[in-house]
């Protein structure tokens, strides 16, 4: 099986967003994607695009991906974020996310970051183990905090 990886074009983000969706039903989040492909492609494009997108392509078709953007840590300065990793399920344990994975850090490396940073649920022992193997430091003792648009209005109007 012959693997290209490379970064995604406007034309891939249907399939970037059908993983997307897979992620969301694997993460049992089925009705959380509410992002369409046309925001993926605006939000990938022009001079400052708000994420990159690396593809796994395996006969012309997309079974994985790895969306990344940068941030900036008090700590370290300019970082870069994997927000998901996602290869499809016919695909798993083929070696396809270890070639993402690379990717990804191979990128970080070009780009002079000073950190790979990502979340990943508690029962994902594979991806666990896997991120440890390669060296990453898993961090027990942090909480990944969320508000919503819904729950900050809240919050806004009781300041009010």
């Amino acid at each position: 099986m012959e693997v290209i990886i490379r970064q995604a074009l406007p034309k891939d983000m249907e399939s970037v967003l059908g993983l997307i969706k897979e992620l969301a039903i694997y993460e049992n989040e089925p009705d959380a994607v509410t992002i369409d492909a046309e925001t993926l492609v605006e939000n990938s494009q022009g001079d400052h695009p708000l994420f990159t997108c690396f593809v796994a392509e395996v006969s012309d078709d997309i079974v994985g991906i790895a969306l990344v953007y940068f941030r900036f840590s008090t700590w370290k300065g300019r970082i870069l974020h994997l927000e998901d990793l996602i290869v499809t399920e016919t695909y798993r344990n083929k070696g396809v996310g270890s070639l993402l994975y690379n990717a990804v850090m191979r990128y970080a490396k070009a780009e002079g970051v000073q950190r790979v940073s990502w979340e990943v649920l508690n029962w994902n022992t594979g991806a666990i183990d896997f991120y440890e193997r390669t060296g990453a430091d898993v961090l027990r003792d942090w909480h990944v905090v969320h508000f919503t648009e819904e729950r900050r209005d809240a919050y806004l109007k009781t300041m009010d």
